[in-house]
């Protein structure tokens, strides 16, 4: 009998989605691009193969991978108000329109990426929690909406260093016996700053469903978990929020933690994305001729340049530079790069890793940054091939 995973895989009908124990009212969500790699159909979580993703500087919507925690909401944009309220702002309601015709429209071309992102990786050093995660839970998009901060500054919000922005939204989850609406925060100051988007349009058209329609946040350089879907309601508070999200998921915990000795105290919440780098082609375990190889992937760091990529051949022992594809006019996105590497016959370990331009660097192995929820797998990325 197939298995549950590739049951969803292979197609997006009802009838197949009922076969892989998707509710019946749920099989929508089994739906995704065929030849994505889809981690669970409910909640909806798939990524791109490395070809789809390298394949354009913008992902393509129907590329980007999906990241969902709970029921993708069927909301109508007639319909739709967005909630305002919090310390010293009066209670509001904003419609679609009254975002359109009220505030500058702005555009901001920016990547999103899991927290979990290349969890794969880190579940090879021992056990980690959730999704096995490639190299694709990370892509680019041109976000259009209007600035959150203007939005703020609008309702008579002010500007202090101790406040928080809480986001809630319209989505449904289960999360460790809880039941709850998706929520999460983050510091006023980068809900102020000036590419933090409410968005309404990705790549030019309006969003889709299973990636917010019709608004969402878009927080540059923090971790997607930080940029909700289907936004419900904004709150300024003077703490971060106490939804599950925020205040159990999405924390930096010590290496010497499991779930059994779990204590949130001890861990540092993730906002900011930290370097990575990977290789998207050729794909692991891929066979080659002999002779030139063309490997090309990406690397992140941010609120830094990249400053240089070097690519190996030979699991790390000797290195090449690579050549870096520069979008001075995106800071919030990633860098493309390629390397051309003369490979003879035999096995070969190819790595990648990446330096900014505040000199850091990639840890070497996934072992110095483990952590049992397998969060922020940012080592050198590592896949073997064959040649001849």
């Amino acid at each position: 009998m197939m298995n549950r995973r590739a049951l969803v895989r292979g197609t997006g009908t009802a009838l197949m989605a009922a076969a892989a124990g998707i509710p019946p009212a749920r099989a929508q969500y089994a739906r995704a691009t065929p030849d994505m790699i889809v981690h669970r159909g409910y909640p909806l979580n798939a990524e791109p193969r490395g070809s789809a993703l390298r394949a354009a500087f913008i992902t393509p919507e129907r590329d980007f991978y999906i990241r969902s925690h709970g029921t993708i909401p069927e909301l109508r944009a007639e319909d739709y108000r967005l909630r305002l309220g919090g310390q010293g702002l009066p209670t509001q309601e904003l419609s679609l329109n009254d975002l359109r015709s009220r505030f500058p429209q702005r555009r901001v071309t920016a990547v999103l990426q899991c927290a979990g992102n290349r969890r794969a990786d880190m579940g090879l050093v021992k056990h980690v929690s959730g999704d096995a995660w490639q190299a694709g839970a990370i892509s680019n998009a041109e976000w259009g909406g209007v600035s959150l901060g203007d939005v703020l500054r609008a309702a008579g919000a002010r500007e202090r260093a101790d406040l928080h922005v809480a986001f809630d939204s319209h989505d449904e989850i289960e999360e460790e016996g809880e039941r709850f609406r998706y929520g999460a925060s983050i510091p006023l100051a980068k809900a102020m700053s000036p590419e933090t988007l409410l968005a309404f349009t990705m790549n030019g058209e309006p969003l889709t469903a299973r990636h917010g329609f019709p608004l969402r946040v878009v927080t540059p350089g923090y971790a997607g978990v930080r940029s909700p879907k289907w936004l419900a309601a904004i709150t300024v508070q003077d703490r971060p929020s106490d939804n599950h999200i925020q205040a159990k998921l999405y924390m930096m915990l010590p290496p010497d933690m499991t779930k059994l000795t779990e204590d949130l105290s001890r861990g540092v919440v993730i906002n900011d994305m930290p370097l990575t780098s990977a290789i998207l082609e050729p794909s692991a375990g891929a066979r080659l001729p002999a002779g030139d190889a063309r490997v090309r992937g990406y690397a992140i760091a941010t609120g830094q340049p990249i400053a240089r990529v070097e690519v190996s051949a030979d699991g790390g022992r000797q290195w090449m530079q690579a050549t870096v594809e520069q979008h001075a006019d995106a800071p919030w996105s990633w860098t493309f790069w390629n390397a051309a590497l003369n490979l003879p016959r035999g096995e070969h370990e190819l790595v990648v890793r990446a330096v900014d331009g505040a000199g850091r660097v990639q840890p070497a192995t996934a072992e110095e940054i483990w952590n049992f929820p397998g969060y922020l797998c940012t080592a050198w990325h590592r896949i073997s091939v064959t040649v001849g």
